[in-house]
């Protein structure tokens, strides 16, 4: 039979399960990523589990995220990490090192392996010819310890590309088309194989920037084929030996199919406040901006760089813009440097920050409250620039590039220059000092974990109660990030090893008196959330679960959710449950009070039940999606607690063993 590529990665990591779309299988996890924001919680659950060093074949810890230090708290956590990585053999990516996703590529990546990371724009290394998803951190730090990864098999979209971009036109534009024709649900339990003779158009980089954006389609992940430009890209960095080469077989067949003529699209651009929201950059051309911000893992590559600094050589950029450039890898900034790119941006009026994510998170650079930022980052979520009142534009870097010219959103064909022709670096710096190696293992017992005063450990979690009454304590629409759940930037990230502290920030985007109205009822009830569909979209970060939680949340009840989001729920004892007939949402208010009785038998007898509200006499019928094994988690209140039955129980079978 016939596979496709995705099929292929993987039959080749199946441990359990059977690869049939929408049941749960698990694969084995070969490397895995983790960053600051997230990398904390992952470690501290690693010693909580006892775990004495990596399983994995590689994994990697990067400091990209809370990079600015105004007080000690990042600082400590970096401190933290370092020993971390250490005691548990995981290769540590210091501060300005750059984003993850271009460094792992760069580094670590290998065609055909499984990697797993606790930041959802991990699919951006499938330009790799790998199969690679995020997740939250405990689904990490499990893979860390050896634990297979466990998600439903999902359905494989194969994208024909065509054709070549035309000038002007670049590989931002072809995810912003993908986004454009199907919007922030469409690749919902899928992953989005490209094939065709277009692939052979784009260079690895192109390649990472469409993988990257997957994730704001909601894709389980995102594949393009190891061929020779994945060799070329492996043997610049000195790594060609790493290099397969990996294909679909000839006559695969996908489950749902699309086509892409690359020669026929536009420039595109997403208008606030969804990634979705595409219409082509012609329709708002002469909008005014107040920034023009180049950078992130959505634009990570040495000519998304060059391109604008071409653009602009020899120019000013308009009056009162600030031009933001944000480099991605200290590797590829040193080139910028070398090929005078950076000279060239700095003398047009470009402020130059950290390699790093910085504003993409909100960590510095926020915009001016009611003025417009275009930016090349992946999500302009509402409030997740910074600033609470935002309006965020999603664009290519030569959009971006034209504008800060203008002053205004500015088609880029319409200037009157000729198209810069990149050159790349003949000899590109290949910097292996981007990445501590870990210590070997006798040495690595001996490091004690350095921790800060920030530091807390997770509170112990109880078992889901059979019986519950819960007061609904929001109403929510459609597509709530989890940047709206619970907030990243330089005010909140800071916390994320400290939960009481992290949770005061829980939803205030949405409702801030949430705080103080959940803790008023953790000790007696808890409390319910309503949404609509595609809840938890966006990052993958466990503490817009863990938070809620912590602030006695129970049941998230809501049309459907977003893949990871749903997931960490589940690993942190929050009942997922979704309207078996959408329209009941209209049924619910917040205030109502939700009755769940004889809960356990009911989520073990089938997948639909009934939930009564108090004072009234409709009833609501809901729905979950959980496995034997997730059941087992829920029931026992959390992955951590399930974790710590398993130990015991494996414990007991050796004392009688012996």
């Amino acid at each position: 039979m016939a596979l496709t590529l995705t099929q292929k990665l993987i039959q080749s990591h199946l441990v359990s399960g059977e690869m049939t779309p929408g049941t749960e299988i698990g694969l084995k996890i070969d490397q895995t990523l983790t960053q600051d924001a997230t990398g904390t919680m992952v470690m501290l659950e690693l010693e909580a589990m006892g775990i004495e060093r990596a399983k994995t074949e590689a994994s990697a810890q990067y400091v990209d995220h809370n990079l600015i230090q105004v007080d000690n708290k990042n600082a400590d956590d970096h401190l933290f990490l370092q020993s971390a990585t250490k005691r548990f053999g995981i290769y540590y990516s210091r501060p300005g090192n750059g984003v993850s996703h271009p460094v792992h590529m760069q580094r670590l990546a290998k065609p055909g392996k499984t990697l797993l990371g606790s930041d959802s724009h991990t699919c951006a290394n499938g330009c790799m010819g790998m199969l690679a998803m995020g997740a939250g951190g405990m689904d990490v730090a499990l893979a860390i310890a050896g634990e297979p990864f466990y998600v439903k098999m999902p359905q494989v979209w194969g994208v024909k590309l065509t054709g070549k971009l035309s000038d002007w036109v670049s590989a931002k534009d072809v995810i912003f088309e993908l986004l454009r024709r199907y919007d922030v649900k469409g690749g919902v339990g899928k992953v989005i194989e490209y094939y065709g003779p277009g692939v052979q158009t784009l260079s690895a980089m192109d390649r990472h920037v469409i993988a990257n954006m997957g994730a704001e389609l909601g894709a389980t992940g995102t594949v393009f084929p190891s061929d020779s430009e994945i060799k070329r890209f492996l043997k610049e960095q000195g790594r060609e030996e790493d290099w397969v080469e990996l294909m679909a077989d000839e006559g695969a067949t996908y489950n749902l199919q699309e086509e892409i003529n690359l020669s026929t699209l536009e420039p595109l651009i997403a208008k606030p406040s969804s990634p979705g929201n595409v219409v082509p950059v012609s329709e708002v051309t002469g909008t005014p901006i107040y920034q023009s911000y180049i950078g992130s893992s959505a634009n990570p590559g040495f000519r998304d760089f060059a391109i604008a600094a071409e653009m602009v050589k020899e120019k000013q950029v308009a009056q009162g813009i600030s031009f933001d450039i944000n480099p991605t890898s200290r590797q590829m900034l040193t080139d910028l440097v070398k090929e005078s790119h950076i000279a060239s941006l700095l003398q047009a009026g470009a402020r130059l920050h950290q390699a790093g994510c910085n504003g993409c998170i909100g960590m510095g650079q926020a915009p001016a409250t009611g003025r417009n930022s275009l930016r090349t980052t992946p999500r302009n979520f509402p409030g997740r620039s910074g600033t609470r009142e935002d309006s965020v534009f999603l664009c290519s870097p030569e959009t971006a590039a034209a504008s800060a010219i203008t002053g205004v959103i500015t088609d880029p064909r319409t200037l009157d220059i000729p198209y810069p022709k990149i050159r790349e670096p003949k000899n590109p710096t290949v910097d292996i000092s981007l990445l501590d190696h870990p210590l070997p293992p006798e040495e690595a017992k001996k490091v004690e974990l350095y921790k800060g005063p920030n530091i807390a450990s997770i509170p112990a979690m109880d078992a889901l109660p059979d019986q519950m009454e819960l007061p609904v304590l929001l109403k929510m629409g459609d597509n709530i990030s989890t940047d709206e759940i619970l907030a990243g930037g330089a005010r909140v990230l800071p916390y994320r090893s400290n939960l009481p502290e992290i949770s005061k920030f829980t939803f205030e985007i949405i409702d801030q008196s949430y705080y103080t109205r959940a803790k008023e009822l953790v000790d007696h009830s808890g409390h319910a959330i309503i949404g609509g569909f595609n809840y938890g979209q966006g990052s993958s970060r466990e503490h817009a679960a863990l938070a809620p939680r912590y602030l006695g949340l129970r049941v998230a009840l809501v049309k459907d959710f977003a893949r990871i989001h749903w997931q960490n729920l589940v690993n942190f004892g929050i009942l997922p449950l979704t309207f078996s007939q959408p329209n009941d949402y209209e049924l619910l208010q917040q205030g109502d009070i939700l009755e769940l009785n004889g809960l356990h038998e009911k989520l073990q007898q089938g997948n639909e039940f009934t939930i009564e509200v108090k004072g009234r006499t409709e009833k609501i019928l809901v729905s979950h999606s959980l496995s034997k094994r997730q059941l087992e988690v829920m029931l026992q209140g959390g992955i951590i607690n399930w974790v710590k039955e398993r130990h015991k129980e494996d414990v007991q079978k050796v004392r009688i063993k012996g």
